[in-house]
């Protein structure tokens, strides 16, 4: 990796980046416990992503909301002075998980992101750079940021980024693709005691298909994940179901295996129709999840500028595994050079636990929210300058 632009001092960049960071903490502490306090779902956040863009516009970012028809979406861009087109773009997270609040942590990386955006782009003129934060809804399951890439969300970006917490320090994400599916099976009424023969159970079908489905689980290859939950079984005993729905996840190493996977899982939901009767739907909850591509210069980076900071990441492999979760920045990193790293809050919780929410709030998490935004811009300040060089480099030979 170069060491430096001639005439760029790294180091002092730094030191100010750092600085500025310390002088938006309090905003930014404010910022992730107002977001915890009031978790939204997804495509629902819009208190969510007013408080993140609203902290951005009091700092000079330009902001667009609703962004490219999505109603939770936004763009905030802070533009150096005859920018020559290098672009950072960090992305926040806001969506809630239902019935758990923010036990995945995404209060903190809002507050990460713009926290970092803010600290770089104290810096920008002097790097001659473009700094965004892309506010990005439901990324718990609904594929936010693939309906921004589809509509042009990321294409004018150079690199992206952002930190997930977790309950240990992990710098590269290895996420699952997956497929998201609503099941529904519809099957007809009657009373269960007096008229069984007249019904159609349509919470037979379901035993079938996850019985169908365990015993799949023997021969699929190893790491591949199908799991999913029941959210509707019938609504009284002594009435056959009617209809009955559930949300299933299937994910593999790659979008590649997880088509080739799919066939056989959706075969097991097809049984529980066939043996019971009743009418299957299978509705996409939201465009496949990707694999992580990961910019591994770029992740180099972030590892050194975390353990300057004091970041530790010789952590037990059973407590890292959250690098593991799906998410739909894979996507993202099939066309944008992109990082994903997991930031520890500490504790014996791990994400998608109440827990795990409490621990997203108070002083270990404030210091996690610190360096995760420090960490970040040193790392967007790096690519940029690394990569800034090599254009310069490349720009003399011609």
């Amino acid at each position: 990796m170069s060491d430096a632009r001639p005439g760029v001092d790294r180091d002092a960049l730094k030191r100010s980046i750092a600085e500025r960071r310390g002088t938006v903490d309090a905003e930014l502490v404010a910022l992730s416990n107002a977001l915890h306090a009031d978790p939204e779902t997804g495509w629902q956040e819009h208190r969510s992503s007013a408080a993140v863009a609203g902290v951005l516009a009091e700092h000079g970012f330009v902001v667009e909301q609703p962004y490219l028809g999505l109603e939770t979406a936004f763009r905030a861009t802070f533009a150096a002075p005859a920018a020559p087109g290098f672009t950072v773009g960090f992305l926040a997270e806001y969506d809630a998980l239902p019935g758990l609040g923010h036990a995945c942590g995404h209060n903190l990386i809002s507050a990460m992101s713009v926290g970092g955006a803010i600290a770089l782009a104290a810096v920008s003129a002097e790097l001659g750079i473009s700094v965004e934060v892309i506010g990005t809804p439901a990324e718990e399951g609904g594929g936010g940021k693939i309906e921004l890439l589809e509509r042009g969300a990321f294409t004018g970006l150079d690199f992206a980024l952002m930190a997930h917490p977790a309950p240990v320090d992990v710098a590269e994400a290895r996420p699952f693709a997956v497929a998201h599916w609503h099941i529904r099976y519809d099957g007809r009424a009657a009373h269960a005691a007096a008229y069984p023969e007249r019904g159609v159970n349509a919470n037979d079908a379901f035993v079938v298909a996850q019985t169908a489905i365990a015993l799949l689980r023997q021969q699929l290859p190893a790491g591949v994940r199908v799991h999913g939950v029941q959210t509707r079984g019938g609504e009284a005993p002594n009435a056959i179901p009617e209809r009955t729905e559930g949300r299933w996840y299937v994910r593999a190493e790659s979008l590649e295996q997880l088509r080739e996977l799919e066939d056989r899982v959706l075969k097991c939901f097809e049984a529980g129709a066939l043996a019971s009767g009743a009418e299957l739907t299978v509705t996409p909850e939201s465009k496949r999840y990707s694999e992580m591509r990961t910019d591994e210069e770029a992740l180099a980076r972030y590892r050194a500028n975390a353990r300057a900071l004091g970041r530790d990441f010789d952590v037990d492999p059973i407590a890292a595994t959250m690098n593991r979760a799906s998410t739909d920045m894979g996507n993202v990193s099939l066309v944008v050079d992109a990082i994903h790293p997991y930031i520890g809050v500490g504790g014996d919780a791990s994400n998608h636990q109440p827990a795990f929410a409490d621990a997203c709030v108070g002083e270990t998490a404030e210091r996690t929210l610190r360096d995760g935004a420090t960490a970040l811009a040193w790392t967007a300040l790096d690519v940029a300058l690394d990569r800034g060089a090599r254009d310069d480099r490349k720009a003399s030979t011609r």
